[in-house]
């Protein structure tokens, strides 16, 4: 890193190395979400419910649990060269790693920016992923489009062993597997509300919804793709924009106090889509926001993405900033398994919750998850001394 008239700026070296992980990050990202609308397309064609599908996933959520576990370790025993080309999961706890080397300690307002471009593209990107799915699908064929993809992959991979540093990552002391478990108090107190935060939005993200606006809203599939794909993107634009949200303007690194107040505002959103879902009671209440269980349900979406995206990509750089620089991958690893867990949570209670009650109560679950996602983060600690480069 560079100093110039006193603020940090990376060296070419630095920026080369943080644009190959980047674009490696890409092309996973991509490809992943191509391939879950590949396979919601394809097994929809052969006949499967809705929630048959969703639960296709069941497993795929479970490994990523398993994934990230073991690749924080795999990752500070053999470098993040290494695990960033095995699997998704790897992929993605790598590259956060590498973001944190790449920035270094110290450098709060470059860290925090790398890490929402990152962030934000790769939501943008997956979103991306799931209008290329659908394209694939009906220009090539399943099986094709699976070997299109392989063979970019392909491509991503020898670029990524060719370009990046061999030893990135590696801990300077062998990594021992009984230190798969982070030992850092503030690693795994976020780690908890990342379960919830991210449990709050599958619970109604993976199954509910895409059922609900086809089966009660009439929604056609390339509807309910369209909507879900630009969900995403929208939201992945926003992360990559936080910074600018989150404590640009008041020249304030974010920190524990911040994961809490903005849990906090997002957690009544989902409370009050659930209610203004009963149109008898937002009659009662307010006649002249009576727009349709439709209007309410978006409009209420769309503002959950816009909060949930500043929420995310807040854990994003707390993460990178908590985990120690030596061995980082294993702190990220811990805390990307949370999150898979979350997902996985997320995805049961979607698909058996909906069946059961409904909609609206998966969004009940939601906002009592985002309330104690909420409550945790008051124990983060806080860096009031922290603040962005001007």
């Amino acid at each position: 890193m560079t100093k110039t008239a006193g603020a940090i700026t990376p060296n070419r070296a630095e920026i080369r190395q943080y644009l190959l992980v980047t674009g490696n990050y890409w092309g996973f990202t991509l490809t992943d979400g191509a391939l879950r609308m590949l396979v919601v397309l394809h097994f929809h064609q052969l006949g499967y419910s809705p929630l048959a599908i969703a639960m296709l996933f069941l497993f795929y959520e479970v490994f990523g649990v398993v994934t990230n576990l073991v690749g924080g370790w795999l990752g500070a025993r053999i470098g993040l060269n290494r695990t960033m080309n095995i699997a998704k999961d790897l992929n993605k706890m790598s590259a956060k790693s590498s973001i944190k080397l790449l920035a270094g300690n110290g450098h709060q307002s470059t860290l925090y920016k790398w890490v929402a471009i990152l962030t934000g593209s790769k939501n943008a990107l997956k979103g991306a992923g799931f209008f290329l799915g659908g394209l694939l699908l009906a220009g090539l064929g399943f099986q094709h489009s699976l070997q299109a993809m392989a063979s970019a992959l392909t491509l991503v991979l020898l670029s990524s062993l060719i370009t990046l540093k061999k030893d990135l990552g590696k801990a300077k002391q062998k990594a021992k597997f009984s230190e798969l478990f982070s030992k850092s108090r503030a690693v795994n107190i976020l780690s908890s509300a990342r379960l919830f935060l991210f449990g709050a939005r599958d619970v109604w993200f993976v199954v509910a919804l895409p059922v609900f606006l086809s089966a009660q809203l009439d929604w056609s599939h390339t509807d309910v793709g369209g909507f879900l794909a630009l969900w995403v993107i929208g939201y992945g634009v926003v992360q990559a924009f936080a910074p600018h949200l989150a404590g640009k303007k008041s020249g304030q690194v974010p920190d524990g106090k911040a994961a809490f107040g903005w849990a906090l505002v997002l957690a009544v959103v989902p409370a009050l889509i659930a209610l203004a879902m009963n149109e008898q009671w937002l009659s009662h209440m307010a006649p002249a926001l009576s727009l349709g269980t439709e209007s309410v349900l978006i409009g209420g979406l769309l503002l959950f993405g816009v909060l949930f995206a500043v929420n995310s990509s807040l854990h994003s750089f707390l993460i990178v900033s908590y985990a120690k620089e030596d061995g980082v991958s294993l702190d990220v690893g811990f805390y990307y398994m949370a999150n898979a867990m979350g997902r996985l949570i997320g995805t049961v209670l979607s698909g058996w919750i909906f069946q059961e009650y409904g909609l609206a109560t998966c969004l009940l679950v939601s906002a009592v998850f985002l309330l104690i996602a909420a409550l945790i983060s008051l124990w983060l600690p806080r860096h009031a001394q922290a603040t962005l480069d001007k």
